[in-house]
């Protein structure tokens, strides 16, 4: 199949491309490089043998999706390209309703007039907000409790009307949880701007002494050793997961939301002790108090998607962290290493 896939430069978007160019599909990416770099994806045409068209500009862009959708016959597209901050989405609220929720209609938009009828969304956990319990499968209700699980949420919405509108037209869902690691080969990884927003590629970077220490933020919570407990997935599961999702709309049309997590809580703290063993380094930490709107456990119900898909996660936490470690010590400066 020949897939449009945006924000195909980004952490997620390389790794699953990786996936669908070893699985026989061809790729065509947007991305306008905000939050990811175009090193990553020559890194992804060294990693493959197989060369990607890409094209730099904004999702939001009609004129420029228009032009691609006339030049290609897509069989799908699988979204990631958005803005994912949890924190600066309640600076920004009005800079994520137009770079989530506005840019995807306009993709969808898009999708309609050039006959092209299956999409995968790179939705999030977030959208639960805080759960009653554990662990979470698809049916419970939903409370975003921020900007971004807000944006997430609308953009389901807005796909599921549009399948009830356009009865040819189909879509899955996907809620993942917190994804972690890199691809085997070191070429590709979290490269995030600034201060890293996620755990694994800030412990990642104490450990390489890029930072001097992690923020363990509470460590009194009603879990084994009072620090958050988290959904940790592979992104290279993950990525195995979107081209399942992709080949399963072509076998099975309509619109399905569907986790993809482990299933499995791991601590902040054990993610530590991980990776300290992976490293062989010390990743000092300090105990600083609560965030607002942390919650004390959150992981998936993952039963839906083998069900559903086929699929499930197969690396564990010592895949997790030595993938990280790998790449973060072959690239401690990320893609700005590369020479353009």
């Amino acid at each position: 199949m020949q897939i449009l896939v945006t924000g195909g430069a980004g952490y997620i978007g390389t790794h699953t491309c990786v996936a669908l160019l070893y699985a026989g599909h061809q790729v065509v990416v947007i991305d306008n490089f905000s939050n990811s770099h175009p090193q990553a994806l020559k890194r992804v045409e060294a990693i493959t043998g197989q060369s990607i068209t890409c094209f730099e500009g904004d999702v939001g862009d009609k004129a420029l999706l228009q032009r691609i959708f006339s030049q290609y016959e897509f069989d799908g597209v699988i979204h990631f390209a958005g803005s994912k901050a949890v924190g600066e989405s309640v600076e920004k609220p009005l800079m994520y309703y137009r770079n989530n929720v506005t840019a995807s209609q306009t993709l969808i938009e898009c999708m309609l007039e050039a006959d092209v009828q299956a999409l995968v969304f790179s939705s999030s956990a977030t959208v639960y907000g805080d759960p009653h319990t554990v662990p979470i499968d698809e049916s419970f209700p939903l409370a975003p409790t921020n900007p971004y699980g807000r944006s997430k949420y609308m953009v389901e919405l807005i796909m599921q009307d549009t399948c009830v509108a356009f009865e040819r037209f189909s879509a899955i869902i996907l809620r993942y949880f917190n994804p972690v690691g890199a691809h085997p080969s070191g070429l590709i990884g979290e490269d995030p701007n600034g201060i890293p927003n996620n755990l694994m590629p800030f412990i990642a970077q104490v450990a390489c002494g890029k930072r001097e220490q992690l923020s363990v933020f509470g460590n009194d919570y009603p879990t084994s050793d009072g620090t958050g407990v988290r959904d940790y997935i592979h992104v290279c599961d993950l990525a195995e997961g979107h081209v399942a999702a992709l080949e399963q709309l072509a076998a099975n049309p309509g619109s399905h939301i569907i986790n993809l997590g482990t299933g499995q809580g791991v601590s902040v703290l054990e993610m530590v002790k991980a990776y300290e063993s992976a490293s062989d380094q010390p990743v000092p930490y300090r105990i600083a108090p609560r965030r607002p709107g942390d919650v004390a456990k959150c992981y998936a119900n993952a039963n839906r998607a083998k069900s559903l898909l086929g699929w499930q996660a197969t690396r564990d936490l010592t895949d997790m962290v030595a993938s990280s470690w790998h790449w973060q010590s072959n690239n401690p400066n990320g893609y700005q290493g590369d020479k353009e």
